[in-house]
């Protein structure tokens, strides 16, 4: 594995994950109106708080784009998930709380399981499938589990809906990796004007936007410690299956190696799961979820 790649998805994990919890700081306070609707962004963005956050968010994707044009995306996507590790650490340095055994087990889970899946997948670059139906079809089924989540999640907003939407943004976010990889490509084979022709960069803005839009709605309504697992662990999965399926990563595949891979994952996602319930992750008061079930009643 390059050093320079390993830099600069920790580096992006780091961004990315200071700026979520900025951002959830600020999207519990968005009027409940604004659910799944551009007008969010728009109320968000007189906030210099959340702006900040969106900096943030902005930086690490703009590394994770860096990372993915020199690496696999197979390689790349584990590591952006240590996104919660930073976002652990900011929310226990404000909170006050110790790691505890669940802080400790969830470290140790999420960062095996990622040295696991790479050191036994060995993520490298292949021929990259130039069949279009292949790419439509990987594409179209994870936008489509993405539509599903979305809609399961307008009927429960205060319940599941959270963790639905911040799934279904992690789903457009692994698409939005595999489809910078491919722009990433294009620039460097053809220049702009290569990279204007195709429809991938459009795909990236629409997944990015669409995603914002899902993510903040999921923020909004729910605290970070619903959400941000269930986005964590979407997005490198869904990047995994873009780049094995039509990118061209290459991942050993003996029965070994594949049992290894599965495991890690497994760790890598239980891991997700412990650290996002930590007590140091932000969550709302009593005082809050009082205000924010009014807001509820009354948007009704």
């Amino acid at each position: 594995m390059s050093v320079v790649v390993f830099l600069l998805a920790v580096s992006a994990a780091c961004c990315l994950g200071f700026g979520f919890v900025f951002q959830q700081n600020v999207a519990q306070r968005a009027p409940l109106g604004d659910f799944l609707s551009p007008r969010l962004l728009l109320d968000l963005m007189r906030v210099p708080r959340w702006l900040g956050g969106l900096g943030l968010m902005a930086a690490g994707m703009t590394l994770g784009a860096i990372a993915l044009a020199k690496g696999e995306v197979s390689l790349v996507e584990p590591l952006l998930a240590t996104n919660l590790l930073f976002a652990l650490a900011l929310s226990r340095h404000q909170t006050r709380q110790p790691l505890g055994r669940q802080g400790w087990a969830g470290l140790l889970l999420l960062a095996g399981g990622v040295s696991a899946f790479i050191t036994a997948g060995e993520p490298r670059a292949g021929s990259a499938v130039t069949n279009p139906m292949r790419h439509w079809l990987i594409i179209g089924a994870v936008v489509g589990a993405a539509l599903v989540l979305t809609a399961c999640a307008k009927r429960s907003r205060l319940s599941w809906g959270p963790v639905l939407l911040a799934l279904a943004a992690g789903l457009l976010y692994g698409v939005q990796d595999a489809l910078t990889r491919v722009s990433g490509t294009r620039f460097a084979e053809g220049g702009l004007t290569a990279l204007l022709s195709g429809w991938q960069p459009y795909g990236v803005l629409v997944c990015g936007v669409t995603g914002l839009i899902l993510v903040q709605s999921a923020f909004e309504t729910a605290p970070l410690r619903m959400s941000l697992p269930a986005l964590t662990a979407a997005e490198p999965l869904a990047g995994i299956l873009c780049g094995v399926g039509f990118l061209g990563d290459r991942l050993h595949t003996d029965t070994g190696a594949l049992a290894w891979e599965a495991a890690g994952l497994a760790a890598a996602v239980g891991g997700i799961v412990l650290l996002g319930l930590h007590p140091a992750m932000p969550c709302r008061s009593a005082e809050a979820e009082a205000e924010l079930v009014d807001r509820s009643c009354r948007h009704r």
